[in-house]
């Protein structure tokens, strides 16, 4: 859903939505209000993580969907799974099962993100042997993190990996090897991921680091899962379709990706709170012994994202016993160096959270603020449809909000006296 500037993938469905607190309070970057009755997304702070679809209980956020008729569109169409795909059925031991599955709804060719994985492990590798590189390197797989770096850690651009995601790396791989046998030009090839969340749409739809991506649409898991297990169950014949192996499937779920890089100065952290934890320690340089910090928005990877239909300690307990039939990487880059396709085509950049365009308008709110979250309970309990006492303090100087809406603040007036800066007083605080 496109707002101003912004493109995100997760939205509200006002009918759905009952006002209740739960994503206020789950949000990362506070970027949900509730007002007037109904939750309020703004899309300026807003990284697409889908926490808030995961913890709704009237189901009010949604992803936002292509039609699968959208394949039609093309004449040669590649399907992209994602390596948590596999991990989605029971008693899985060949992964052919599930490529060969994907030819059969209509795609005519199956290209594995985990082979993109495996080359992109392989240019990490050689990115962290080299001294220019900028440690602890933060990996740039997971697109919530990276929108959550330029809107809350924007100090810390400089350490993350300016390498394509496995996603964009096998996008690019598919749509060559597609021009190359089949003589077709770009706008009639379509490549389409299979994704496990709805960050990935996001980056596809409003690429950070790219002109354009190289994917034309996106099928979440819980989406295709249905169709795609009845034609696995009747499958009578298996393509030989994969060509990726442990390394690159052990992306799935979290610290597969570092335990790729064969290094022992490594963090692997998963879940949107203790990845915010961490970049907090590494803002405050208590991190600086390590070499590597792989980071994952959902709780277990990949595999626990918002658009998955397994359990993410089953899912990834699968993938664990598939692993042991696979060869440990399938793919290497052709030389001793990163090709210049696989990094990004332009720096990523900040985007902080502004109180004013002008830095000395900007420190009088600061102040304002400060004064009124000083005379607020400091309870955070999001009554007044903020999510803390110190976001309603910026609502009110930002004219989103009246102080009115703190529900102890009114008890207040008949007791202890609560300050309120003048511009901000009604005629009632003034009598």
């Amino acid at each position: 859903m496109k707002e101003g500037n912004f493109f995100h993938s997760v939205y509200l469905d006002e009918s759905k939505c009952k006002g209740c607190v739960s994503c206020l309070k789950r949000c990362p970057t506070q970027a949900i209000r509730v007002r007037e009755g109904k939750a309020h997304i703004n899309p300026e702070r807003c990284i697409d993580c889908g926490e808030c679809i995961r913890i709704c209980p009237y189901h009010a956020k949604c992803a936002e969907k292509y039609s699968f008729n959208e394949i039609l569109e093309y004449k040669y169409r590649v399907a992209l799974p994602a390596p948590s795909l596999y991990g989605q059925f029971n008693n899985l031991d060949d992964k052919d099962y599930v490529l060969t599955g994907l030819k059969r709804l209509g795609f005519d060719d199956v290209f594995e993100v985990s082979a993109g994985a495996e080359r992109v492990s392989e240019a990490t590798r050689i990115l962290l042997s080299m001294k220019s590189t900028k440690t602890p390197v933060i990996s740039s797989a997971c697109p919530a993190v990276v929108r959550l770096i330029r809107v809350r850690f924007p100090n810390l651009i400089g350490n993350v990996l300016d390498l394509n995601s496995p996603m964009e790396e096998a996008a690019r791989l598919a749509r060559e090897k597609a021009r190359r046998e089949t003589g077709l030009p770009d706008e009639d090839i379509g490549v389409f991921f299979i994704s496990p969340c709805t960050a990935k749409i996001s980056a596809i739809k409003q690429p950070l680091c790219k002109e354009k991506s190289d994917v034309n649409g996106v099928f979440g898991i819980n989406d295709i899962y249905p169709v795609l297990f009845q034609q696995m169950d009747k499958l009578n014949e298996i393509e030989p379709l994969s060509e990726s192996g442990i390394i690159g499937v052990s992306w799935a779920s979290s610290g597969g990706e570092a335990s790729a890089l064969l290094k022992e100065r490594y963090l692997a952290a998963d879940g949107i709170e203790n990845v915010i934890k961490v970049l907090e320690e590494l803002e405050n340089e208590k991190l600086n012994d390590l070499e590597f910090i792989e980071l994952n928005a959902c709780y277990g990877g990949c595999v626990g994202g918002p658009l998955t239909v397994e359990n993410p300690f089953v899912a990834k307990a699968r993938l664990h016993r598939l692993r042991k039939y696979m060869p440990v990487s399938c793919n290497h880059l052709e030389y001793d160096s990163v090709p210049k396709e696989m990094h990004w085509e332009k720096p990523l950049e900040a985007s902080p959270w502004r109180l004013a365009d002008n830095i000395g308008e900007a420190m009088l709110k600061m102040n304002d603020i400060k004064s009124i979250s000083e005379s607020l309970p400091g309870l955070d309990c999001g009554m007044c449809g903020s999510p803390s006492c110190k976001s309603f303090a910026e609502d009110i100087v930002l004219g989103k909000a009246d102080i009115s809406d703190c529900v102890f603040s009114l008890k207040d007036k008949k007791g202890a006296e609560v300050f309120i800066p003048a511009p901000f007083r009604t005629p009632e605080d003034k009598e």
